[in-house]
């Protein structure tokens, strides 16, 4: 976080200008090298930049687990003076390289992770986990209690308001790590870093939790980490639907208040303790 003077001005009490200082969320480049080659450069907020190389290179279908990871460090780039924004991962002997498609450019900005990618062919990455059949159930309250409970956790967001935030959750509604990134696909990759990191995938019977809208890659990172239900605050796009369907994923959205929208798979929400099934377009449950 940086503090930086502004000039200050509410509309609402005397309308007059005044300066003071505010705090801004901070944003740097992060360049992700495998085996001394860089792949990816993300622009995130610095903090867990080990977790952040690790679930990028995992949802990106590079890696499969942590033991095809040697070493991974934080290293000094080029800056003057080091700002240490460079991550190096070395692989295992058996691990194949990335595969280097012209078509597929890893350079990723902070609200988007496939911009710049030719095709949705090549951006889904099939998970070596199915989670048709993940008997996570859910129900509709304990779904409704997690964005105030997210919210409560974001401790950067109150200082400056403007970080997305993921959250990993238990089916009764545990909080077990959260990140907050000007990215909402790093906050992600930061989320399933850790998770990889300590051991815990697939992360069946969790949820994830994003604060901005769900797009078809948050889905695809779901996908690749096991997680059987995502949800977001916002909507979902026609892409992750359609992805989500296919994984046999719970998709909600919407998730404010006391309502939500169940997308695909609403058997694992239940209210009342029954399972819903809706129709073929979305529903909304309270």
């Amino acid at each position: 976080m940086t503090r930086r003077p502004v000039v200050k001005i509410n509309l609402d009490a005397s309308g007059e200008p005044r300066r003071g200082p505010d705090t801004l969320a901070a944003e740097e480049p992060l360049e992700i090298r495998v085996r001394k080659a860089p792949l990816a450069v993300t622009m995130r907020t610095p903090g867990q930049d080990i977790d952040l190389a690790m679930g990028f290179l995992l949802t990106e279908g590079v890696i499969g687990d942590a033991g095809d990871v040697v070493t991974a460090q934080l290293c000094a780039g080029t800056d003057t003076p080091n700002t240490y924004n460079v991550v190096d991962v070395v692989l295992g002997a058996d691990v194949p390289p990335p595969v280097t498609d012209p078509s597929r450019n890893f350079y990723t900005t902070s609200s988007c992770g496939v911009c710049g990618k030719a095709s949705i062919d090549a951006v889904r990455t099939r998970s070596r986990f199915d989670i048709s059949g993940d008997p996570l159930r859910v129900p509709a309250t304990t779904l409704a209690d997690l964005p105030d409970r997210l919210r409560a956790a974001q401790h950067t967001f109150d200082r400056t308001g403007g970080l997305h935030a993921a959250g990993l959750f238990t089916a009764d509604g545990e909080l077990l790590v959260l990140r907050e990134d000007v990215g909402r696909h790093n906050a992600v990759d930061k989320v399933i870093g850790w998770a990889l990191r300590e051991g815990r995938l697939p992360l069946t019977g969790h949820l994830l939790l994003v604060s901005g809208r769900a797009s078809f890659e948050l889905t695809q990172k779901a996908w690749m980490a096991g997680i059987p239900l995502l949800a977001a605050v916002s909507a979902p796009s026609t892409l992750a639907a359609d992805l989500a369907e296919e994984a046999g994923m719970t998709l909600v959205g919407f998730l404010r208040g006391r309502g939500m929208n169940v997308y695909t798979a609403p058997e694992r929400v239940t209210v009342r303790d029954a399972h819903i099934g809706l129709p073929e377009s979305a529903s909304t449950v309270s």
